[in-house]
């Protein structure tokens, strides 16, 4: 599904994206990917130089890792390690492997492994910063650890943050920004929250906004000379200042069952779109945080999110036109 993101009177075609990636070595050849959707959160690597076609014969498998475990965790990869989690014993782990040969380096614990009926275990993916790895398990369960030795150096939860797990468990992958790992506890006590790094020590949460949390994941960005921190959830479309978590503006949003995709900011606006019917809409800020409607409509009705801007245009999967 290809959209123009300028225009709110939509020309659709239907557009099939294949990329293409191999490389003898992963961490030799790639650029690291460090946390969910990339380095800025666009999933659109920056890489050249790609294969256009399978070799003959196809391609060739350099490693495969087969002690996992169950979950949904997607892979974060930095400085010749890939990072994931999964489920061994009973519990859920955050995994660390060697990049070029599949070799495991070291696990830490999380926590007891989420049960569900669509799947268990963890479904975030870890975000690298530095010396430092985050992520979040499947009932709520954030850490901190070293991406040295895997040691874990601090641990909060969502329920001591006032949050209740969703129906599909907790799949956001946290932003870290600066000094701060954000997340998205959901609850009374404020929707978003801003933690420590170092510590792991609640910096401030959104007692303005205070929507459930759903399944997306929060990306950061510079919008009227103010570093915000913009998310989704079933109810809303908001931004909320970096330094103190004040709401600095909200557009309703018609989720239905779950809200998943990852919202694009792009020339001062910002787009969000969901399944089950929501459809989608692109909102613009003026001066003073005014928000307005550009447009909302069917045309884009993604589920498990994968929309990605590309010049003026988004690329994505429809559950269905209109």
């Amino acid at each position: 599904m290809k959209v123009s993101l300028r225009s709110p009177s939509l020309t659709l075609s239907l557009t099939i994206l294949l990329a293409i990636l191999l490389a003898p070595a992963i961490s030799g050849v790639a650029d690291n990917w460090p946390q969910w959707r990339g380095p800025d959160r666009s999933d659109v690597s920056k890489e050249t130089g790609l294969l256009k076609e399978w070799p003959s014969g196809g391609p060739r498998r350099v490693w495969l890792y087969k002690n996992a475990g169950n979950g949904y965790s997607g892979p974060a990869i930095a400085n010749g390690k890939l990072f994931t989690m999964g489920t061994r014993d009973g519990t859920e782990i955050l995994l660390a492997l060697n990049a070029d040969s599949g070799e495991e380096i070291w696990t830490a614990r999380i926590g007891p492994v989420l049960q569900n009926n669509w799947g268990d275990g963890p479904r975030g993916t870890p975000t690298v910063d530095g010396d430092r790895v985050c992520t979040l398990g499947g009932q709520g369960t954030l850490i901190c650890a070293n991406v040295a030795d895997g040691k874990v150096l601090w641990k909060q939860t969502m329920h001591d943050l006032g949050g209740k797990t969703p129906g599909w468990g907790y799949t956001e992958s946290v932003l870290v920004d600066g000094d701060k790992v954000v997340c998205t506890p959901g609850g009374s006590k404020g929707a978003l929250a801003a933690l420590d790094k170092g510590s792991g020590k609640l910096l401030w949460q959104t007692k303005e906004f205070t929507d459930g949390a759903q399944y997306a994941s929060a990306i950061a960005a510079e919008l009227n000379d103010v570093r915000q921190y913009i998310q989704l959830t079933m109810e809303h479309l908001v931004g909320v200042a970096a330094k103190d978590g004040r709401l600095l503006w909200q557009s309703p949003f018609p989720g239905r069952t779950a809200v998943i995709p990852t919202p694009i900011v792009h020339d001062g606006c910002v787009y969000a779109t969901a399944g089950y019917g929501a459809g989608s809409k692109l909102v613009k800020l003026g001066a003073d945080n005014q928000v307005s409607d550009v447009y909302a409509n069917q045309n884009m009705k993604n589920h498990h999110g994968g929309v990605v801007l590309a010049g003026d245009h988004l690329y994505g999967y429809s559950d269905g036109v209109g």
